[in-house]
């Protein structure tokens, strides 16, 4: 078990990413997008979606940075809950700097593959 967003977390993502090897849709194959997770219990911590994938530390040049709540991030992230993030972005608990449309491109990659539920299925289990 790894804490949500530590550095142990993001090498077992990886390792688990690597193992499954999900397919990456066309719609999001290029995008970066930065989030800053805030409040955390290490503080905030800063992670990308790049290329399908979450890894940590912000990509340089992303035209978008997304700051959301510890909390939030961990039921979007390991809970896969999307009402979560629906409802924090309606009330103003995620907050969006720079290029909006690139939050749009991500809901064009389509509903996740079998193989990127295998990945959060394998994700929640060894989050603690």
């Amino acid at each position: 078990m790894a804490k949500f967003l530590s550095r142990e977390w993001f090498s077992e993502v990886e390792r688990i990413v690597a193992q499954v090897s999900p397919p990456i849709p066309d719609a999001i194959k290029d995008l970066v997008i930065n989030f800053r997770i805030k409040g955390g219990p290490q503080g905030d911590v800063e992670a990308r979606m790049a290329g399908g994938r979450f890894q940590q530390g912000f990509g340089a040049g992303a035209p978008t940075t997304v700051n959301v709540p510890f909390e939030v991030a961990r039921k979007m992230i390991v809970d896969n809950d999307q009402n979560a993030a629906m409802q924090a972005f309606m009330s103003g608990q995620i907050q969006v700097e720079g290029d909006m449309g690139k939050i749009m491109m991500m809901q064009a990659a389509g509903p996740p593959s079998p193989e990127n539920v295998k990945v959060g299925e394998l994700i929640r289990g060894m989050t603690e």
